[in-house]
């Protein structure tokens, strides 16, 4: 079964051709340099810009995995959770694109695809893992952060989510703070590494709280109180400094977080997805935590599945039609969600 699968949910254009878990194709158009001048992104640009590119990616994608669009059996789109004026770019693409053809359309979820993006395999189907339920899934990206137990297709159950800020506004937002570029997530990074984390002392956000909820406004706030004390030029000179203790104090909430999470639950499987798990020092505190705690983990393929793409889309898209969600010309009813809740991932659209 191939599906075409398409993501507008923020500031990527992406498109991509999938068969079961099997990868054929993972077009991406990145709006970056469009919004880099706003340091953030700008909506009304993003949705024009998804207008114009989403037609050449789906081409693009269609012809990378050297199939035509007669031969694709459904039709995919992320219906949330994201900007509503960039998701209806996408989502109102693919409804036309299956009335056209006759195919079903499947709505799935943005966080639902960044889950099953650490199942996606290329054309090979490598890698050949298993779906170990139940399971635990961390997400950490620019729009969430959160703890879910997966107990099946299509069934999850919320342990702990973004209260305000994702992980990766959080160091965006910083990154402004400081006078960095836009993304900021990737240039704290790399300043992070030369260095020291114990220059400030931030409070971890969360730590008196047994729940297993995110929140980084406050953080946010301690950290500009910190920078009002330092003058311009102490900023500029202690800029790796800034960074490294921002980016350690945010890890430290997710990795305890999520310490708390696999004794909570029991759970032997870890999936990790989002586009925030590109960061290298994440990653290697990540599996720090699975080795002590005898956990299996896993994280996508390839570093192109971690940031919003469409590929993840048609994995999950894939599960979804086989447990019957799906809608077959009734497309009115199916719109966009700015933030669907849990209610939305698992009903039944047909």
């Amino acid at each position: 079964m191939k599906i075409l699968a398409i993501e507008t949910s923020c500031d990527e254009t992406a498109a991509a051709v999938t068969e079961g878990r099997k990868i054929l194709s993972n077009a991406v158009f990145s709006q970056i340099n469009i919004h880099k001048k706003y340091g953030g992104v700008y909506p009304v640009l993003a949705k024009r810009a998804h207008q114009e590119k989403v037609g050449p990616i789906i081409e693009k994608a269609l012809k990378d995995a050297g199939v035509k669009i007669g031969q694709i059996d459904a039709f995919a789109a992320t219906f949330g959770p994201g900007l509503v004026i960039a998701l209806e770019v996408g989502l109102n693409k693919a409804k036309e694109l299956a009335l056209k053809y006759q195919k079903p359309l499947i709505p799935v979820d943005h966080i639902e695809g960044h889950v099953y993006s650490v199942f996606g395999q290329n054309r090979n189907g490598l890698p050949k893992r298993n779906f170990d339920f139940p399971f635990l899934a961390l997400i950490v990206s620019g729009g969430t952060t959160s703890l879910i137990m997966v107990e099946d297709h299509l069934k999850y159950q919320i342990l702990g989510k973004t209260l305000d800020d994702a992980a990766g506004e959080a160091l965006d937002k910083a990154a402004k703070m400081i006078g960095l570029g836009y993304p900021g997530g990737p240039i704290i990074e790399e300043l992070a590494k030369e260095g020291n984390p114990d220059f400030l002392s931030l409070p971890m956000p969360m730590k008196q709280r047994k729940d297993l909820d995110f929140s980084y406004s406050g953080l946010k706030t301690a950290f500009k109180r910190e920078l009002e004390k330092l003058s311009s030029k102490s900023i500029n000179k202690n800029l790796a400094n800034l960074a490294a203790s921002f980016q350690e104090t945010v890890f430290g909430s997710i990795i305890d977080k999520l310490e708390s999470a696999l004794e909570e639950t029991g759970v032997k499987t870890l999936a990790v997805g989002g586009g925030v798990i590109a960061n290298t020092a994440l990653r290697k505190k990540i599996r720090a935590v699975v080795r002590k705690k005898g956990v299996s983990v896993y994280f996508p393929y390839q570093k192109r599945l971690f940031n919003d793409n469409a590929a993840m889309i048609g994995v999950a898209a894939y599960f979804k039609y086989r447990k019957g969600v799906y809608l077959t010309g009734n497309f009115d009813k199916l719109d966009r969600v700015g933030r669907p809740e849990l209610k939305i991932w698992t009903l039944n659209q047909s």
